[in-house]
């Protein structure tokens, strides 16, 4: 509420302060204008209180909501401004802390995935402002940060060769790799179905099938061509070719998009082209996985000149065309993320003790001592003492006992909760300790040396023990979105000391569950469940008179102890990214035979012309006999047969 002070009120607060001796240079003509002054400092400083003051609190609250509610909607960029607001106003809240550091992470891993979207759609300046961005979020994230500096030397090294240009030399090393071509590829032309039957030499069918499709036969100088017989119904080129290979065990390959060169079968490795080509691995982290890869290229394609580069986690290969595309389709299939799962781990610990303690502790012993006559001992009690009988004239006495009566009862509950969370690669340990390290002596040590007395400490080696929470997980996640976990849980604490050696030496006790369990994403699994019990009661009192219901009370005391405690881990896998196979990576490819590749390849036949407008269609027409022969041949030097009213092609 404001608080209003009237002008009238604020006079007459002027006035008593001047009529106590208030005075300014002994000169009152400045009154007025000291009055009103002092009236609006005195409604101010009562005023301002009434207004509500904005606190920290209230402000890092509000940012934290909205980033819950930018979270919720995948609003990353939205819900890092909001949480690291929070953290700013906040920094040693946890839940601000945690949020903050969370939504920095993926913030950044967002603006990574942006900006290698703009690497493949070749868009440089829009991906190396997502990487920078990337960058700028969290400064831990390297790949960002390697990527922007990566991307900015392409950009500025494409700028210089457009600005600037190089020494004729290195311009004409340039200029002849990027003219330098890739694979060769046949173009018959036509390239039409083609139905051929002769019995001939090898060389005379390579070369009529070559007329047919336009293409140059030329041969090795060494091959000499065995007679075959062969027959072709509706193929396409270069099925015909590898047929006729096949039968005349030969070999060809193409040396000009229009021209073959053809050799024996025992020339193939002396002949065949090469090709090289240089395979960049994005997702292996170590080069023993690097190696693996190189392994598997050996052992399935039998290439020799393989090249590995650790650095750039590149391999590069010089092999045959046939062998180069199962090289890329193996890299593709063993280059894949690795498969992540997050697990949280829940460690749930509750204690129970009660106490109960009722009755007296009543004197188990006593002593009787002479006391002289002249200490003015007599039949009645002296300073606590109480005479029992007398010996040689001097009395006896003994001391009043004391006995304690006690009711108490005490009822303790203790729980404890720690909610810890993992993210594993796949067949990757990870690992979590919460806790002390406790140091325990080894090795040995001698207490003395000489006769002289010598710390054992001087000849004892330490190891430090973790106590506390300690979990050892290894995932590996399968393909139908199940984890498999392996998992050692444990939990230790420091229960005494024992004394050895001079030492003292930590006592720790020790929970542990060593378990390995399959789960599917997201199920719940209760490991543990270890309950210790406790019940102890004891009584304490003089003989027989403590049975005694009652009596056991003021003549006993009795004690009842017990205690429980109870852990339990839950474990909860969430799988990050599983491991991606698709019916490519599934499919069988044909590969030639045990000691030579060679791949065949889908080629779509020319669709058949239509009719022309008004044609009448064969289907309409009685069926006549029909010379059927598309790009039928005659081996070279034949004579051409004469029109014929025959069906068939003679055989030759």
């Amino acid at each position: 509420m404001r608080t209003v002070i009237e002008s009238g009120h604020a006079s007459n607060l002027i006035d008593g302060l001047i009529a106590n001796g208030f005075r300014v240079d002994g000169n009152y003509k400045y009154m007025n204008n000291l009055r009103a002054i002092l009236c609006s400092i005195l409604i101010l400083a009562i005023g301002i209180p009434s207004y509500p003051v904005p606190t920290f609190s209230d402000d890092a609250k509000s940012a934290y909501k909205r980033g819950q509610h930018a979270e919720s909607l995948n609003q990353y960029d939205a819900a890092y401004d909001a949480y690291k607001q929070a953290f700013s106003l906040r920094p040693k809240e946890p839940r601000y802390i945690d949020g903050y550091l969370r939504m920095r992470t993926a913030a950044a891993i967002e603006h990574v995935t942006k900006g290698r979207q703009f690497l493949e759609n070749q868009d440089m300046e829009g991906a190396l402002i997502e990487f920078q961005r990337a960058a700028e979020i969290d400064s831990t994230n390297f790949v960002a940060a390697s990527e922007a500096r990566r991307v900015a030397m392409l950009i500025k090294r494409k700028a210089e060769s457009a600005e600037a240009s190089v020494s004729e030399a290195n311009s004409q090393l340039a200029k002849q790799v990027e003219n330098a071509e890739g694979p060769i590829e046949l173009q018959p032309s036509p390239n039409t179905p083609i139905t051929l039957r002769m019995t001939t030499t090898a060389d005379n069918v390579y070369k009529t099938i070559g007329k047919l499709g336009g293409i140059n036969v030329l041969f090795d100088l060494d091959y000499k061509p065995q007679k075959i017989t062969i027959e072709l119904n509706e193929v396409m080129m270069d099925e015909a070719l590898r047929m006729v290979a096949l039968e005349s065990k030969t070999f060809w390959r193409p040396i000009s998009p229009t021209a073959i060169f053809v050799a024996a079968e025992g020339k193939r490795k002396e002949l065949e082209s090469s090709i090289m080509k240089t395979f960049y691995l994005h997702n292996v982290s170590t080069p023993a996985e690097l190696q693996e890869v190189v392994g598997s290229l050996k052992g399935m394609l039998d290439v020799s000149r393989i090249q590995v580069n650790a650095t750039h986690s590149s391999i590069t290969l010089r092999a045959t065309p046939d062998q180069l595309v199962l090289a890329e389709k193996l890299v593709s299939d063993f280059d894949k993320p690795k498969p992540e799962v997050i697990i949280d781990v829940a460690v749930m610990q509750v204690s129970k003790d009660r106490m109960y303690n009722l009755g007296t502790t009543v004197p188990t012993s006593t002593s009787i001592s002479p006391l002289s006559s002249g200490s003015g001992a007599s039949g009645g009690s002296l300073s606590g003492l109480v005479k029992v009988g007398s010996l040689f004239g001097n009395s006896l006495v003994t001391p009043i006992p004391s006995a304690t009566f006690t009711a108490l009862m005490s009822d303790s509950n203790t729980k404890l909760i720690q909610n810890p969370e993992i993210r594993a690669l796949n067949d990757e340990k990870a690992s979590l300790k919460i806790g002390d390290r406790v140091p325990v002596a080894t090795g040995s040590y001698s207490p003395g040396i000489g006769g002289g007395s010598v710390s054992p400490l001087v000849n004892t080696q330490f190891q430090y023990l973790d106590v506390g929470v300690n979990v050892d997980i290894t995932p590996h996640i399968h393909s139908d979105h199940e984890v498999t976990l392996k998992m050692v849980l444990e939990i230790s604490s420091v229960t005494g000391t024992n004394n050895i050696g001079g030492i003292s030496q930590p006592v720790i006790g020790q929970r542990r569950i060593e378990h390995e369990t399959r789960l599917e994403d997201g199920e719940v699994n209760l490991v543990g469940g270890i309950l210790e019990d406790t019940e102890t009661q004891s009584l304490s009192g003089y003989p027989w008179i403590a049975n005694i219901p009652i009596l056991k009370y003021l003549f006993g005391q009795e004690n009842r102890d017990h205690t429980q405690n109870e852990i339990v881990f839950a474990i909860t896998p969430h799988i990050v990214r599983a491991d991606e196979v698709t019916n490519e990576n599934l499919r069988s490819i044909d590969v030639g035979t045990n000691t030579s590749i060679g791949l065949r390849y889908k080629v779509e036949k020319p669709a058949a012309p239509e009719n022309p407008k008004g044609q009448t269609k064969p289907s309409d027409t009685p069926a006549a006999p029909q010379n059927k022969t598309p790009q039928t041949a005659l081996p070279p030097g034949a004579p051409t047969p004469a029109a014929a009213p025959a069906a068939k092609l003679p055989r030759l």
